[in-house]
């Protein structure tokens, strides 16, 4: 595989087309394009990183709009995953304002949603204390959250807004000039390094449970 030398210019500026005409057509016209500069760099970035983090699948471009109100065919970004447990990992976004590096669950059973409030009650402690400090160093916390309580839990819990989530995840923007450089390549190991203990903290308590399969 030939080595990451930088995204093109071209590929953020390939999104922004799409976002405006997200038509076969447009996709037809430019799909030299979507496999040279976003796919093809987007997977040498990825093989840089594999060590130590682990092989990432790349996401496919087309939406799953079966129960979908929006029927956009084209997904206006292209994400890969690096899996530590299911739904849980690491991950990298390109869209037309740049690359998001990430890392959390976007999604547990029943069973992980049990399993992840137990150890939250056991050492919430610590998974506060990785949030916190994520939050200092300036990533986003996500994820989906319930208004209340999760049932079975009191509102005064001292972890009450983890016990909350539904999904969890630290991420952030790359949208500077190292965007087109391979000197991305040392910022994304570094952003997946800052992001590991969250990772550890999760994989343990959802390795095992049941996932739904992301396209």
């Amino acid at each position: 595989m030939t080595p990451f030398r930088g995204f093109d210019p071209v590929a953020p500026e390939f999104y922004r087309g799409l976002a405006a005409d997200n038509s076969r057509t447009y996709w037809q016209a430019h799909r030299d394009t979507y496999e040279q500069a976003v796919r093809a760099p987007m997977e040498a970035l990825l093989a840089e990183v594999a060590d130590p983090f682990g092989d990432a699948k790349v996401f496919r471009p087309h939406r799953d709009v079966r129960f979908s109100n929006d029927k956009s065919p084209y997904k206006t970004h292209l994400g890969a995953f690096v899996r530590t447990a299911p739904a849980t990992g690491w991950y990298l976004e390109l869209a037309a304002d740049g690359l998001l590096t990430g890392a959390g669950f976007y999604h547990a059973s029943a069973d992980g949603l049990a399993a992840f409030r137990e150890r939250i009650d056991e050492e919430g402690d610590r998974l506060a204390s990785i949030v916190a400090t994520l939050r200092e160093d300036g990533w986003q916390i996500g994820g989906e959250c319930l208004k209340k309580a999760p049932r079975g839990w009191t509102a005064d819990h001292p972890q009450i807004d983890l016990l909350r989530h539904k999904s969890l995840s630290a991420f952030r923007g790359i949208e500077d000039e190292v965007l087109f450089s391979e000197a991305l390549v040392g910022r994304v190991r570094d952003d997946w390094e800052a992001l590991r203990p969250l990772v550890e903290w999760l994989s343990p308590v959802l390795a095992g449970t049941g996932e739904r399969r992301r396209r």
